[in-house]
């Protein structure tokens, strides 16, 4: 069997290792006669693998008593409307960070429920950058802040948990969580799809402060209640239980390379092997100024958008796919999440090289 190295942003390239146990384990988990996408989520083998699957994320994010790990369904696109929901809390407004395609739709989206303050926008730099903090016009006032931590279509990164005082930051982590150590307890709110660093999609992560639950807009449905579903352990509907079975083992792969410092380590690395090919290069560009380059989405362009057919078709010839852009943006992209091994991007960097030989 020969893999191909997947630069796919989401769904994306799951740890080997991981596939391999979930394959071995489809017709019958642990001796139970059954796989687990035929169990009852109430029985005893399917709750077993839900608490276990909390517990690790927990241990790995050293995730405060007091915050709520909830599994849930919808995908950040769904959460753009229950966090508004749920996080007004009889305000008025909420401050929102602009930082690309990600950060709009959650403003857009969010615009239906109340009123939304764009606080800081980068759109002037062609979202290459983050609003430096002492240009943000935060209400002191406002419900929460919202940002999403790393862009996944431009490729803008925070490199640092912005602080906004006492109103809570409330972040969209979906393609940047479990990269790196992360402080919960700077955050009221964190939530993210589970298809880029975590596993299967249909399973989002929701992160939340307890004292913040309860206060839901009677609009909001009850199984998008993060009151209802903390009370319930994510039960109160039927959850994604094979991408919960799946995300429980990438965690537990996780915890075996040594954590989130390990994680953290193993990106930097396969990033600065990245980006320093491209800078070094005179056919290659990478317009994210680079102090908030994202670690897993590295976007770039030739000089030449000419040549982008060829580009992609010589990288897929050389297992090298999922390579372009987004749709919107087009020129290139190489999401690097944590499974993707060193190997797979110094494939690619190997690539960067020849074509550039060839075609510079």
């Amino acid at each position: 069997m020969t893999r191909v190295h997947n630069f796919s942003a989401g769904p994306a390239v799951l740890p080997e290792s991981v596939l391999q146990q979930a394959a071995d384990e489809m017709l019958d988990w642990h001796g139970s006669g059954m796989g687990v996408m035929e169990m009852s989520h109430r029985g005893p083998q399917f709750t077993a693998i839900a608490a276990e699957a909390e517990s690790l994320l927990r241990e790995l994010l050293q995730a405060p008593a007091h915050y709520k790990l909830l599994f849930m369904q919808g995908g950040a696109l769904a959460e753009n409307a229950i966090v508004p929901m749920n996080m007004l809390r009889g305000k008025t407004s909420a401050d929102y960070i602009d930082t690309g395609q990600w950060s709009q739709k959650s403003v857009q989206e969010a615009r239906r429920y109340g009123q939304v303050n764009v606080a800081a926008s980068s759109a002037s730099t062609g979202y290459t950058t983050i609003p430096p903090r002492e240009t943000w016009q935060l209400d002191p006032g406002a419900a929460y802040v919202h940002i999403c931590s790393n862009e996944t279509i431009g490729g803008v990164e925070y490199p640092a948990t912005p602080d906004v005082g006492d109103v809570p930051l409330v972040a969209d982590m979906s393609s940047s969580i479990l990269s790196q150590p992360l402080d919960v307890s700077k955050y009221g709110l964190i939530y993210g799809g589970a298809q880029k660093n975590i596993g299967p999609a249909g399973l989002t992560l929701v992160i939340v402060r307890e004292d913040l639950l309860g206060q839901a807009l009677p609009c909001t449905p009850t199984a998008f209640n993060y009151r209802v579903v903390a009370d319930n352990g994510s039960m109160y509907n039927t959850p994604p239980t094979y991408a919960i079975y799946v995300a429980g083992l990438v965690f537990k792969w996780i915890k075996a390379q040594g954590g989130l410092a390990a994680m953290a380590a193993h990106n930097a690395a396969k990033a600065l092997l990245l980006y320093g090919a491209l800078d070094a290069s005179g056919c290659y560009t990478a317009p994210v100024s680079p102090e908030c380059r994202s670690r897993m989405n590295v976007t770039f362009r030739l000089h030449d958008e000419r040549l982008d057919a060829a580009f992609l078709q010589g990288a897929e010839a050389r297992g090298l796919v999922q390579l372009k852009g987004h749709r919107s943006v087009g020129g290139m992209r190489a999401s690097i999440y944590n499974a993707m091994p060193l190997a797979g991007v110094q494939a690619l960097v190997d690539w960067l090289h020849e074509f550039e030989r060839a075609n510079g």
